[in-house]
């Protein structure tokens, strides 16, 4: 092979993400792509992972940059291979995830000709990039190419977090070799550094928000980058709030603050209204719950928003005030602030009180059911895990089974793709999860994400992860049954067009692409699963009106444990 210009550029760029801290690249095949998909294959400091599937791709670059917070390079040919990445694009983008995503293209003289796999790649994936540069390798200088490999790492890890696009246009011939690179910086240092300092607040910002959370009666809302959860515990011992802890959160833990029920306590109406908090401090992102949401909307709380990069994660419209800064840190802070010589014990106690009684009625019920439920199957799994485990939790009804059922624990990470809260890529997102963990990771999936990302499962059984993922199989679409649709709509109408049930077996699907699976008929069974680790696909089969019998069961049985506690 002769040494060409777009060689030596496409090994300038990898040598310099390596500099700047990348480990993963993930490449589907194409042809354009091919000076980009050589370097990055033949730099053994990275560990490249090839997918038939772009839309699996991206989300498995997804994955590793969710689980590690250093972005992954993913890589795809022209044309709709490109459009394939938008769904992990758009994820990434509103869930703050570095991605740096690189498409190939044709160039100039073959656009708008009819020039076959040839769109219109500009701007592709429109504004949910943090930045995007169309390159062409030709008529661009060497000495700006570490630039721009080091410039598409910062703005990925950039505030807030997120995909960058770069699209490449290579010209014929494809294949060549690299010849000298451009030098880079000494001792192995990127072109460029992003240096952001998280300063901790100053006095008159402290002043402000303490003013506005002065109150005995105050909640502390934790979801999915809420900070240290000692930082947060903290706050709460020293005011006498309640944490009201999504699992995504890391707060969830056995401590006494800690409430996890919080769903199904404020669906018990006396109780809710009993508790309607004077003000609200709510740490990242929103949890799932709806009744949560409504509860702290018609509370009329003074409601204060702590969120890394000052996202506005608003939706009601409530918050007095939005600020940027680590939620942790604040917390910190306002312990020293808002700390009390003796907080108010019937508040603390109340809560206390009522989570107890809370967890012990879903005990009640659960145990009363050999067979699966969707609620026992969250349970349990979140349980179950050892202790340096990380689950990845679909959106729909996996993510609220876990946020309302799942006890208080230690050791477990849960990640969950809530940016745009979709269905699609959880188990490729799961695999990218996987292959940047030392523990072992479980993925909590239904049965139509499932289908919708099964070709998440080519080639696993070599991907050397150690995945366990849980398919809760309702034949359909189980979420709707909750919704207003399910009543208001003819049985006949709601299957066609909500409950959409189909005659896939999970089971067989997994074998096909060579995948070890089992179904299970119990919780025990489903424990034992996960002892034998992965790649490995667990099902679990449930029918849908018999899973929403279940959740009204659990929220009677918690209704009649609170009583008189209102």
């Amino acid at each position: 092979m002769s040494v060409t210009a777009q060689a030596t550029f496409a090994a300038t760029l990898v040598d310099e993400w390596v500099r700047a801290g990348v480990g993963h690249a993930v490449v589907s095949p194409g042809s354009r792509s091919t000076p980009l998909a050589v370097a990055l294959a033949a730099d053994d400091r990275l560990r490249l992972h090839v997918h038939h599937d772009e839309r699996a791709a991206g989300f498995l670059a997804l994955g590793i940059g969710k689980a590690s917070g250093v972005p992954a390079v993913v890589l795809t040919t022209s044309g709709t291979a490109a459009v394939e990445l938008h769904p992990a694009v758009v994820e990434a983008s509103q869930a703050g995830v570095p991605l740096v995503v690189c498409t190939a293209d044709r160039p100039s003289e073959l656009q708008g000709v009819g020039a076959p796999q040839t769109i219109d790649q500009v701007h592709l994936y429109g504004r949910a990039v943090r930045w995007f540069c169309p390159v062409d390798p030709a008529g661009s200088a060497p000495s700006a190419w570490r630039s721009l490999a080091a410039r598409a790492v910062a703005e990925a890890t950039g505030a807030p977090p997120g995909p960058v696009h770069l699209d490449v246009a290579f010209r014929e011939p494809l294949v060549g070799e690299a010849g000298p690179l451009p030098p880079g910086r000494p001792d192995g240092r990127p072109w460029h550094r992003a240096v952001r300092s998280v300063a901790g607040p100053d006095d008159a910002g402290l002043d402000d928000v303490a003013g506005l959370l002065a109150g005995e009666r105050g909640v502390i809302v934790a979801g999915a980058g809420s900070g240290e959860p000692g930082e947060v515990h903290a706050l709460a011992s020293a005011t006498g709030w309640p944490v009201l802890a999504d699992p995504t959160s890391a707060c969830r833990v056995p401590a006494p603050a800690t409430v996890a029920a919080f769903d199904a306590l404020l669906r018990h109406h006396p109780f809710a209204d009993a508790r309607r908090p004077q003000v609200a401090l709510r740490l990242g992102r929103p949890p799932a719950s709806r009744m949560l949401a409504e509860w702290l909307a018609g509370s009329a709380a003074r409601q204060v928003l702590i969120e890394r990069h000052g996202q506005w994660l608003d939706p009601d419209r409530a918050a007095a005030a939005v600020v940027a800064g680590d939620p942790g840190t604040w917390c910190s802070a306002l312990a020293r602030r808002l700390a009390r010589p003796r907080p108010a014990p019937a508040w603390a106690r109340s809560w206390s009180a009522a989570e107890a009684a809370a967890q012990a009625a879903m005990d009640d019920v659960l145990a009363r059911h050999r067979e699966v439920t969707e609620p026992g199957v969250a349970r349990r799994l979140a349980a179950a895990l050892p202790a340096g485990a990380t689950l990845v939790v679909s959106s729909s009804m996996p993510v609220r089974d876990l946020e309302w059922y799942a006890a208080p624990r230690t050791g477990l990470r849960v990640l969950s793709n809530r940016g745009a809260n979709g269905i699609d890529g959880v188990v490729s997102t799961a695999v990218g999860v996987a292959l940047t963990t030392t523990g072992p990771t479980a993925a909590l999936v239904g049965d139509v994400a499932f289908l919708h990302d099964a070709n998440a499962l080519l080639e696993l059984a070599g991907r050397g992860v150690d995945l366990t993922v849980v398919v809760v199989d309702n034949r359909g679409g189980g979420i709707f049954s909750f919704l207003p649709q399910a009543r208001a709509l003819t049985a006949e109408r709601f299957e066609l067009l909500f409950g959409t049930p189909h005659q896939v077996d999970a089971v067989e699907l997994a074998a096909a692409h060579g995948v070890a699976a089992r179904a299970v008929d119990d919780l025990d069974q489903l424990e034992a699963a996960l002892r034998e680790g992965g790649p490995r696909v667990v099902v679990a089969t449930t029918e849908r009106p018999a899973n929403v019998a279940v959740h009204d069961e659990i929220h009677a049985e918690v209704a009649t444990a609170l009583g008189g506690m209102a």
